[in-house]
């Protein structure tokens, strides 16, 4: 297609006047975006466009944009993005039009912007809204949460479209048929595309919700169902308001809502919803076409077929001219002449009528054809009118079948999703309930790992008396053993004496018995000492027996204590199996325990090391973008000072060294990653601002100079950026080095320093004395302004008379005001530097202090100096407008440009105050003063120059047509000199001021650096 068909569409689109935009031209402006793929001309003809000072203009374009984003290429809205700030500040600036034009732009242009916004939050949907329920349940990603922000968005697209209608609606005067006006039309053709969008967006937004109850509770979603009645209400209403209007008809078949909205607490009242269908005809005929009208006959005839058809018709109406006929003269020989005569001259009569009546036959017949033929075009019409609809019927008949083959097949998918989702949700409540038990048995484990490591410390502490127990048992033990070997060797003594003693006993029996056998003989003689030996015997016997006795019990003694001995072996033995048990019970939990508290420090460290990745990836981003800027042509318009980045590479340093000192706690202690990421977000941001107010600084300066501050920046942020890849790197991590970075600042620092203004060559002891004479020399300059106007108004007084006199009188007071208000600012800025003097000098002299703040005094002086020449070209001014050799715009200028010298003097008298200083609230006053002089002062003046000024009566009445032609043409030509001249004088301006600029750089010692 064609770029110049494209732009003269465009411009048809888009123009001033107050009718609807013609069909034929969107459609070649939307053609268009498709063959370039693109709005790149679209663009470049609209921003030619006065759509800021033409209301239809900007609502025209609004339309055509619309159909744009619905129906153009895909690529339109990335375009259009870019616009999106110009778009919402020409929304501002129509918007403050309460009515007409400028409040239906306003209102149009903030859906537009929704519009962009959304497709761009939501790229899955396509500029016209048309998606499948499935396309539309993938836009979620099964996430509720995803679902419930759509849903919101959607509810503010749908606020603008309805705010669009109510603003077109009330803007009609509905009791006339204001449809079928061209000023009518043009306000309601582009609700068309906002009925379009309305449409998909009430359907999208009830599926929404009945998927967002089905997963969240009732009570939540309440904000969301009020908010949906609410927009339910407006737009069925304004549905119903707009199928009844004329205009809609023919155009488009508007839907009808249900007459209650949705019941979203009742699951099934899904598949009660039915989606609205917007239907527009399809014409045969472009409405910009005319109906072409035939003019040919049906029947075309030849004189043969004339005269057969004549004379067929004169032989059913007077018979055949066979041999029998009575009109057949050859057989007439019988008739008179006469007779004949009268005969032919009947029939020639007859003939005559016949002919006429002929005439008006064959009229009638064309009549009748034409009726028939226009009948036959209307039958034809409505032929292809109803093959059209039966076309269109079995259409929507196939449509409705493939849909609702779509509705069983969605109705098994959503049944087995209903399944699936029972199933899920069965297993959610078994997750969440295995979560809360694991939760539970967590909270169990470190309630028991804390008991453990109690009961660990009071096992120790019975291991250590076990031991110290076990070691008494042994010691106890071989003291037992110890005294039963001395109890068996006693015992063992004890038998072996008692065996020598028996066995003593028994050779002194034996020998007793031989001495009795010896001596029974003389048994009468030892009877007595048998008596003895009797007796010796029994207690040897007696003795004997208690000796046996006294084995046995020791012997039962010993088997009791060996017994007790084994018993405390075996409860010994059990008590140590038990206690090992149990020991190592308590270690295998506590070296689970160690190994669990290992894996969740690894967690703790991973998950440390994963923020402070994600942190130095999203600053990486932020530098990255910065540099970025650098090469953006939008950004060669912004400028710097040198001083503002001196002060912010100064920070950028101070956030270097918090960051290097994070870098060595988190390498020291790596579970806590606090105080890096903290270090790291602030260096990223004081960094990317550094970096920009870098290359700002550069569009200031000498190309040498800029070059080298650009490259400096750019280098800075490549170590940056390779600072940041060692950190987020743990193979890199501990090695990780700033010094680089330290060294790039150091030179932007190094660089910004060369680039400062050097000052005048003003002496630093002498600049305090400076001060006190600029500022004596402004009250001076002050004083004698108002005095020679005081002498100019006694002057005007005596000399002019009149309006002059009324004119005069009028603007010297109120510069007489404005030379009181500046003195008034003057002796106000002076308390105030003495009290920042004062407060800020401590031991130090005055000259000192304003020698320390060299700077700050220069600007003084500078403003000072501003003020006493602005005085004095006031009054020169004032003095020409009073003669009536100057003009008034002359003072108007001054007055402006004493006001802003003035501002200058307030700014570098503040800039050091404290803000509780009483002297600086009466400073705040004073400029308020000179303020609202200044306005009087420029407010005389017009009035004056409005007042004196004469105006020519313009009379045309006595002038030619042609004398008004040749008028008309000098006024053009006039105003295209004047044009002209505006244009040059402005570029003239733009001159002297860049001059200006240039001449105040040198006086701050910018001429220095260029050198």
């Amino acid at each position: 297609m064609d770029i110049g068909k494209t732009n003269v569409s465009i411009n048809k689109a888009i123009n001033a006047q107050e009718v609807a935009v013609k069909e034929k031209h969107a459609r070649t402006c939307i053609l268009g975006t498709h063959h370039e793929k693109g709005a790149q001309t679209f663009w470049s003809v609209v921003n030619r466009l006065p759509l800021s000072s033409n209301a239809v203009l900007c609502w025209k374009f609004c339309h055509v944009f619309h159909k744009l984003l619905r129906d153009g290429h895909p690529t339109v809205l990335q375009d259009s993005i870019r616009y999106k700030n110009e778009l919402s500040d020409m929304s501002r600036m129509w918007g403050h039009l309460s009515e007409g034009y400028g409040k239906l732009s306003c209102t149009y242009l903030k859906l537009l912007i929704t519009k962009m916004e959304f497709h761009s939050k939501n790229p899955r949907f396509p500029g016209n809204l048309q998606m499948t329920d499935r396309q539309l349940e993938e836009t979620g990603e099964n996430d509720v949460n995803n679902f419930f922000q759509l849903t919101v968005e959607m509810f503010d697209y749908l606020e603008c479209e309805l705010n669009i209608f109510q603003a077109v609606f009330s803007s009609l005067d509905m009791s006339r048929s204001v449809s079928v006006t061209a000023a009518g039309q043009c306000r309601l053709a582009p609700l068309i595309q906002v009925i379009l969008d309305s449409s998909h967006l009430y359907d999208y937004t009830v599926k929404l919700l009945f998927k967002l109850h089905s997963c969240l509770p009732a009570d939540t979603l309440q904000g969301h169902r009020d908010r949906f009645h609410e927009q339910f209400k407006k737009l069925k209403e304004l549905f119903y308001i707009s199928s009844n209007l004329q205009y809609f008809k023919r155009l488009i078949q508007i839907p009808q809502l249900p007459e209650n909205p949705p019941n979203f607490l009742r699951a099934s009242a899904l598949s009660e919803h039915v989606s609205p269908v917007v239907v527009i005809p399809v014409e045969s005929t472009s409405p910009d076409s005319e109906p072409v009208v035939e003019t040919d006959e049906l029947v075309e005839m030849d004189p043969s077929s004339q005269q057969n058809l004549f004379e067929n018709k004169f032989d059913d109406l007077f018979g055949s001219t066979g041999p029998t006929d009575p009109f057949n003269f050859n057989n007439q020989n019988g008739m008179s002449k006469d007779e004949r005569d009268k005969l032919i001259d009947q029939l020639y009569k007859e003939i005559a009528a016949l002919k006429d009546e002929l005439a008006s036959f064959k009229a009638e017949s064309k009549r009748l054809i034409l009726q028939l033929r226009g009948r036959i075009n209307e039958l034809e019409a409505e032929l292809a009118e109803q093959q059209h609809l039966k076309q269109q019927a079995l259409d929507e008949n196939e449509f409705v079948k493939a849909e609702l083959e779509e509705v069983k097949k969605k109705q098994d998918v959503t049944e087995k999703a209903q399944r699936s989702l029972t199933e899920i949700e069965r297993k959610a409540q078994a997750n969440e309930q295995r979560y809360t038990k694991l939760k539970e048995k967590y909270t169990e484990l470190v309630q028991n790992h804390a008991d453990l490591l109690r009961k660990n410390a009071e096992v120790m502490k019975q291991m250590t008396l076990f031991r110290q127990t076990q070691e008494d048992m042994e010691q106890m033990k071989k003291e037992l053993e110890e005294t039963v070997q001395q109890l068996e060797d006693s015992m063992e003594q004890k038998e072996q004496e008692q065996t020598h003693k028996l066995d003593a006993l028994q050779e002194k029996l034996q020998s007793r018995n031989a001495e009795v056998l010896s001596l029974k003989s003389t048994h009468e003689d030892s009877k007595q000492t048998s008596t003895v030996m009797a007796s010796t015997i029994e207690s040897l016997a007696s003795e004997k027996t208690a000796l046996s006795q006294a084995v046995d019990e020791k012997e039962s003694t010993l088997t009791l204590l060996r017994g007790e001995l084994e018993q405390a072996k075996e409860a010994l033995t059990a008590e140590k199996d038990s206690t090992n048990r149990t020991v190592e019970g308590l270690q295998n939990q506590l070296n689970e325990k160690e190994s669990h508290e290992q894996a969740l420090e690894k967690q703790l460290l991973d998950e440390q090391f994963a923020l402070l990745r994600s942190a130095v990836e999203e600053a990486e981003g932020i530098i990255q973008d910065a540099l970025n800027r650098l090469e953006d042509p939008l950004h060669f318009g912004c400028t710097s000072s040198a001083d503002y980045l001196i002060t912010r590479a100064q920070a950028t340093q101070d956030s270097l060294s918090r960051l290097q000192n994070g870098h060595t706690k988190y390498l020291a202690d790596k579970k806590d990653a606090s105080p890096l990421l903290q270090s790291v977000t602030l260096f990223t941001h004081l960094m990317s601002d550094t970096i920009v107010q870098g290359s700002a600084t550069s569009h200031m300066v000498p190309m040498e100079q800029a070059d080298n501050l650009l490259d400096a920046c750019k280098r800075c942020g490549s170590d940056v950026l390779s600072y940041f890849s060692n950190l987020k790197d743990s193979t890199t991590l501990s090695i990780a080095d700033c010094t680089k970075v330290r060294e790039s600042l150091n030179q932007i620092n190094a660089i910004a320093e060369e680039l400062r203004p050097k000052g005048r060559d003003i002496k630093q002891k002498e600049l305090g004395d400076l001060v006190e004479q600029e500022m004596c020399s402004t009250s001076a300059a002050v004083e004698a302004a108002t005095a020679r106007i005081e002498e100019m108004l006694n002057k005007s007084r005596a000399g002019d008379t009149g309006a002059k006199l009324e004119v005069n009188a009028r603007i010297l007071e109120s510069c007489t005001g404005l030379m009181h208000a500046i003195k008034v600012l003057v002796l106000s800025s002076k308390d105030l530097q003495r009290d920042i003097v004062e407060s800020g000098r401590g031991a130090a002299s005055q000259k000192e202090f304003y020698a320390k703040n060299s700077r700050w005094t220069e600007g003084l002086i500078s403003a000072s100096k501003a003020v006493g020449w602005g005085a004095t070209v006031l009054v020169d001014a004032a003095d020409l407008v009073v003669q009536g050799k100057g003009k008034f715009e002359e003072l108007m200028v001054c007055s402006h440009e004493i006001a802003a010298s003035t501002a200058q003097l307030v700014a570098a008298s503040k800039v050091k105050a404290d803000k509780d200083n009483c002297n600086l609230g009466r400073l705040r006053e004073a400029s308020k003063g000179v303020n609202e002089a200044t306005a009087k002062v420029v407010a005389s003046t017009k009035s004056g120059k409005f007042q004196i000024e004469e105006k020519d009566t313009m009379d045309f009445s006595s002038m030619t047509l042609t004398q008004i032609k040749r008028q008309e043409m000098d006024s053009q030509v006039h105003v295209l000199e004047l044009e002209s001249q505006l244009q040059k004088e402005r570029e003239r301006l733009g001159g002297l001021r860049k001059k200006h600029y240039e001449l105040a750089g040198v006086s701050e010692g910018w001429d220095e650096d260029t050198k």
